[in-house]
């Protein structure tokens, strides 16, 4: 028999499938492949970071006889190299080879004269093309950026069949990959396993958050961004991996990975400022006002991010060596963080003045996450600025997830449900949520009035664990009939006789 959610995952699958499906590979492939055909007399075609002494590029280039005769040339980093000529609307095709240096061997000429580019003549369906099979490898000082481009100055035009395979060493931890993304693979397995192991730790303690009624809502957020913290890893392990057996990828993956790496990020930030509003910490719900700016800013970081992403595909120029943040939706994001930075202050600020008692957990909270706030911002400025670009791929990768690990951690730390964690911030029963949050009398809704003043639940952790044996014991007197005591130094007995008085009687 069918299960009764089979229809819904049949409807779910193929758009999950397409999701999936292989992209056209793009210019920063390291295998590249693709047909040119243009006016142009100069054309760029791909870049690579090589390493020192073991890059390596091996081609096979064909293009009609009639169209010799066309030059690869190879740009590397240097200012006075590709700096200078692209995007140079003052330079024509002669003065972009002009920086060209030959004692180099930056120019292959796609000729049969030039024994180096391995061309030949070949004949099909009566026509002549040159077929051009070799490779060159590559040496410097250090890891540069090298540039591949086509000319034909003074021609009519470029047409060029091209396929190139682009290595440094034969290792398969660095063999398709850049040098600017040297360990980033191995960086992702380890983050991977640490999350992992964050997450199930985040599920054990809400197992023994539930059996105490103190699984609050933000802790099943934290849980929920650590979840899909471990899924964007697992994508970008599977992506790398994949990308280092064939040197292509799956770019579909990357791209699902990235948004739930984003998807992560909010999650957490909106848990972020809830508890800083108090929300389950010292208030039941969020008023109608608060609700609205919440749902307002965060639907505004949601689109930031995926117009972020968008302009990350589509508007990079592949001829520069680019950072995420380096575009107008990148310095909106930071924008966004600061502006919630300044909400956070605020909303913190406000639960202390009202509960200075929960000082224990919301000094180190506000102390801890304004780290955390302002490393977003500074790690932009830094890669932007103060990082080569040669080398800044797998460093910003390591240091997005360590700020990541670091906000998990702490929280972690934080909720820990422990007799001796003093910053434990719950005390309210998830059952006296709903009571406290009830309409008030004629109607009024108390949702977001604040929850009784109270020292922390945690500290009773023992005591919720292990059974009262002296309440096995006793037995309540009915509520509807309490026996009367007796007053403090009255003499009287505690318990004595109800009866209506009557004769004695000889038992």
């Amino acid at each position: 028999m069918e299960p009764p959610h089979a229809p819904a995952l049949r409807r779910l699958l193929p758009p999950l499938l397409l999701l999936l499906l292989p992209l056209p590979p793009r210019a920063r492939a390291k295998y590249v492949r693709g047909n040119l055909s243009s006016k142009e007399d100069w054309m760029f075609l791909t870049r690579f970071c090589f390493l020192s002494d073991y890059g390596r590029l091996d081609f096979r280039f064909r293009y009609p006889e009639a169209k010799c005769c066309q030059n690869i040339l190879l740009y590397f980093d240097d200012p006075s190299q590709w700096p200078a000529v692209y995007k140079a609307g003052d330079k024509d095709c002669l003065a972009k080879e002009s920086v060209i240096r030959p004692e180099n061997n930056q120019v292959i000429n796609l000729t049969t004269q030039y024994a180096w580019s391995g061309c030949q003549v070949v004949l099909e369906e009566g026509t002549r093309y040159l077929s051009c099979s070799s490779g060159r490898s590559f040496r410097s000082v250090r890891e540069r950026w090298w540039y591949i481009a086509v000319s034909k100055c003074g021609g009519d035009g470029l047409q060029l069949e091209y396929e190139m395979v682009l290595t440094n060493g034969k290792s398969f931890w660095t063999r398709h990959f850049s040098a600017d993304e040297f360990g980033i693979l191995e960086t992702d397995v380890t983050f991977l396993l640490i999350f992992i192991l964050i997450f199930f730790l985040s599920c054990y303690f809400g197992y023994l958050l539930k059996g105490r009624q103190l699984l609050h809502t933000t802790y099943k957020m934290f849980m929920a961004a650590a979840g899909v913290e471990v899924l964007s890893l697992l994508f970008f392990c599977i992506y790398w991996g994949q990308y280092a057996t064939d040197g292509i990828g799956n770019e579909s993956l990357k791209i699902l990975a990235k948004l739930l790496f984003s998807s992560s990020f909010l999650i957490f930030l909106l848990m972020l400022i809830l508890l800083g509003k108090g929300f389950t910490v010292t208030r039941g719900r969020i008023s109608h006002s608060g609700s609205v700016k919440l749902s307002v800013y965060m639907t505004l970081y949601t689109l930031t991010h995926v117009v972020l992403l968008i302009y990350e595909a589509k508007f990079f120029d592949p001829g520069q060596v680019l950072y995420t943040y380096e575009s107008p939706a990148g310095y909106g994001l930071i924008g966004l963080q600061v502006a919630a930075y300044v909400w956070f202050c605020y909303a913190v600020l406000v639960s202390l003045r009202h509960f200075p008692e929960k000082q224990p957990f919301y000094v180190p909270f506000f102390a801890a996450y304004t780290l955390w706030f302002f490393a977003v911002p500074v790690m932009a400025l830094i890669a932007n600025f103060g990082i080569p670009k040669w080398a800044r791929e797998k460093i910003v990768n390591g240091i997005q997830l360590g700020i990541h690990l670091y906000a998990h951690g702490v929280f972690l730390i934080m909720t820990r449900p422990s007799a001796a964690n003093k910053n434990f911030p719950y005390h309210v029963r998830t059952s006296q949520i709903a009571s406290a949050g009830a309409p008030g009398p004629g109607g009024s809704e108390s949702a977001d009035k604040a929850f009784p003043q109270h020292v922390y639940g945690n500290v009773t952790f023992i005591s919720d664990s292990v059974p009262n044996f002296t309440e096995l014991f006793s037995i309540p007197p009915p509520a509807s009939s309490p026996l009367p005591r007796a007053a403090p130094d009255s003499g009287l007995p505690l318990f004595r006789d109800l009866r209506p008085p009557g004769p004695l009687r000889d038992l």
